[in-house]
């Protein structure tokens, strides 16, 4: 900028981008969350003085606006719908941390990760801090902490044999078990299936991107069984 011209003001100049680089809803407003709070303080103890002086810029829905994380979790824990997500990680899928936030945003149960026991949690977007999520070194304990739990283990992978998901009745206490992109479920995690299901595909390629697959059951559970009346499901 040369010497006298006029700085433009990013609060007025559209120009100019404020959102972060991470900002998950770029055609919404400049900037993600809300200011410090104007006025008295609530005394409820929900809410976070750091984030009531300084605001609160996360992704999370209006209603948790200034709420301290563990408050956030101990409200969700009470609406916690009754299916797991199950993701074996014999590799380091990266597709892992895009499925816990899916899960988080269907309100899952639990989402347990199978195998190596570091995932990356990049495409997570910090949503596994608001998830129960679980580690298990192989898929038979897997299977014996559901089983354990009344909690049907079904697999979902394009295998032959495998029945439609889009026509199923899906127990209301399922867990979902998703294998690496690529190879799909492993040899192990077949045999402990309670059943297989596949999702049904029209074009050229065989198989579709696992993060998408587990958002694609996950809603088929939202369809069957989830209260989509009052304010507990919410479309931004």
């Amino acid at each position: 900028m040369s010497d006298g011209e006029d700085s433009a003001d990013p609060r007025t100049d559209p120009s100019i981008d404020l959102r972060a680089p991470y900002d998950p809803m770029p055609h919404g407003p400049a900037e993600v969350g809300v200011g410090p709070w104007v006025g008295p303080w609530p005394s409820d103890e929900r809410y976070d003085p750091d984030l009531l002086a300084g605001g609160d810029r996360r992704n999370v829905v209006d209603r948790y606006r200034y709420w301290r994380l563990e408050a956030i979790v101990a409200d969700l824990d009470t609406r916690r719908h009754d299916f797991h997500v199950a993701i074996e990680n014999w590799q380091h899928d990266f597709n892992i941390g895009t499925i816990v936030r899916s899960a988080n945003a269907f309100l899952a149960a639990e989402v347990h990760i199978v195998g190596n026991r570091r995932w990356n949690r990049r495409g997570a977007m910090v949503t596994d801090r608001y998830q129960h999520v679980r580690h298990h070194p192989d898929v038979p304990e897997l299977a014996a902490y559901l089983r354990e739990r009344d909690v049907v283990l079904l697999g979902i992978d394009n295998l032959p044999g495998s029945l439609h998901l889009e026509t199923a009745a899906l127990p209301r206490r399922v867990c979902f078990l998703f294998g690496q992109e690529g190879p799909g479920l492993s040899d192990a995690a077949r045999s402990v299936c309670d059943g297989t299901f596949s999702i049904a595909q029209f074009g050229s390629t065989r198989s579709i991107n696992a993060s998408a697959a587990a958002a694609i059951a996950m809603h088929s559970w939202v369809r069957q069984y989830a209260d989509l009346g009052g304010d507990g499901a919410w479309r931004g």
